[in-house]
């Protein structure tokens, strides 16, 4: 049977959605092609008819959790009230329900290390995302010059990046709570500068609103 392009794309998209969370949940080592085609509803013979090569899905999957977390950064900060953008963003975050949500939440603390590992044409990609994640963090910090507004995202970014690492460490208890509150505090260290918005959308136009849901979190 032969489908449309349009059928052929979605099945990409859902490949790869699938393949985001799992490799979130288990790493690079534990995606099965053969169990990602049969969530597809495809046969593993398939995979070559949608993928150059396994190492092309895991690079897809790591840039598709990435963007989508920075879409949802910006939806939340344009929904936050003026001057609480960043705010919004670290709540969002740092919260329990991330943390106990690994792999529908961010690839940054779940993958960081196995990026560091990876090929050179993955690490690449993944680096041209987390650029992307730390504007979407600067344009919040706008009475800053660019320079300092990028130097205090990226500080903010490591400090989210951290406690939540941290938090799942930690278990779910009192703890656990202690980290994300102190890393929640840390990383809204700039919140005091922002002001009115006048760099924001630098780094909006062509996005989408991401959808969220009970299962999307980072």
């Amino acid at each position: 049977m032969r489908y449309s392009k349009d059928h052929k794309a979605e099945t990409r998209e859902r490949i790869v959605k699938n393949a985001s969370v799992r490799l979130r949940e288990r790493g690079a080592a534990g995606l099965g092609v053969a169990e990602l085609m049969k969530e597809a509803g495809l046969t593993h013979g398939g995979f070559y008819a949608h993928f150059s090569s396994r190492d092309a899905l895991i690079s897809e999957a790591f840039v598709d959790a990435m963007e989508q977390a920075a879409k949802r950064w910006r939806k939340r900060a344009d929904e936050a009230p003026e001057g609480e953008g960043l705010a919004a963003v670290v709540n969002g975050y740092l919260t329990a329900a991330h943390r106990d949500d690994v792999g529908n939440g961010c690839a940054l603390p779940a993958l960081g290390a196995e990026v560091t590992r990876a090929n050179p044409k993955i690490r690449k990609a993944v680096a041209a995302k987390l650029d992307r994640m730390i504007e979407v963090i600067a344009s919040e910090i706008p009475s800053l010059s660019e320079k300092d507004a990028r130097r205090e995202a990226i500080g903010a970014l490591a400090t989210m990046m951290g406690a939540l690492l941290m938090a799942r460490m930690a278990g779910t208890g009192e703890f656990s709570a202690e980290i994300l509150d102190a890393g929640r505090q840390a990383a809204k260290r700039g919140e005091g500068t922002a002001g009115p918005r006048s760099r924001k959308r630098a780094s909006k136009s062509g996005e989408g609103a991401a959808a969220e849901d009970s299962a999307d979190r980072s």
